[in-house]
């Protein structure tokens, strides 16, 4: 499983002149089956994305967004092994 963590590194009204696109290309990876979760971090400094796809369509993914195509957010990719989790989120656990 992945975690992506997005950093702007643009002022904030470039990111919202980009956000349209960024949202609909997520929405495309939603339904690719490419994302689990997604939401914005608090202070808005960038975002977070939550993935169980291989790591190939992860990065292939990755590479269409307009965040990144554009250069407004930096990407950290990060591999975790999921093996406890709480009640009613089974569907997450790694095999």
């Amino acid at each position: 499983m992945y975690v992506v963590s997005l950093t702007y590194k643009v002022p904030e009204d470039i990111v919202e002149f980009h956000l349209p696109a960024h949202v609909t290309w997520l929405q495309a990876a939603f339904d690719d089956g490419v994302f689990m979760v997604a939401g914005r971090k608090i202070p808005r400094t960038g975002g977070l994305l939550l993935s169980n796809a291989d790591r190939a369509s992860l990065d292939a993914a990755l590479a269409k967004d307009p965040f990144y195509v554009n250069g407004v957010a930096e990407f950290e990719v990060m591999e975790f092994h999921a093996n406890r989790v709480a009640p009613g989120y089974e569907n997450l656990l790694d095999s």
